[in-house]
């Protein structure tokens, strides 16, 4: 079997520091959310359906990491069953119901700007803004390719 390309070494050896960047920012979302009575899950799936109100199929597809809709479903009955949410009929599909946050909900939300801030600023300041400007693209840019090869490996399969 042949080996990686140096280019596949280096992408290889991104996997673990991304895997742990993504235990960090739950780490400190659950340290910025606790004492709102809100955990990661609950603020991602509100903070989903801030600017307009989704079914939970597609809030899965905005919030990504791998949720599936199954688990959206329970954060989203929660954030209902705790007044945070309510369930609005959907025009454009029967059963699928969008989610809508209500004042309490968008309070819960707002409640934890000044923290989530002084979070952003401290580590954004000693980062730097052009290092995070250039990580930002480069991760979009290896989220597209890796993309496009998995989509361009289900059509090979499927033929």
């Amino acid at each position: 079997m042949p080996g990686r390309t140096p280019e596949g070494d280096a992408l290889t050896g991104l996997v673990l520091p991304a895997f742990e960047l993504n235990g960090e920012f739950l780490s400190a979302a659950a340290m910025i959310s606790a004492p709102h009575e809100l955990t990661p899950a609950r603020w991602q799936v509100l903070g989903a359906v801030l600017e307009t109100p989704l079914p939970v199929a597609e809030i899965a597809r905005r919030i990504g990491l791998g949720l599936t809709r199954q688990s959206v479903q329970r954060v989203a009955n929660d954030v209902v069953a705790r007044g945070w949410a309510d369930w609005k009929v959907n025009p454009h599909h029967r059963r699928a119901k969008l989610l809508v946050p209500t004042q309490e909900g968008r309070r819960a939300v707002t409640a934890m700007a000044h923290e989530q801030h002084a979070w952003a600023d401290r580590v954004g300041g000693a980062v730097g803004l052009e290092n995070l400007r250039t990580l930002r693209t480069l991760i979009a840019r290896v989220i597209d390719v890796s993309r496009q090869y998995r989509e361009g490996s289900r059509r090979s399969e499927d033929r």
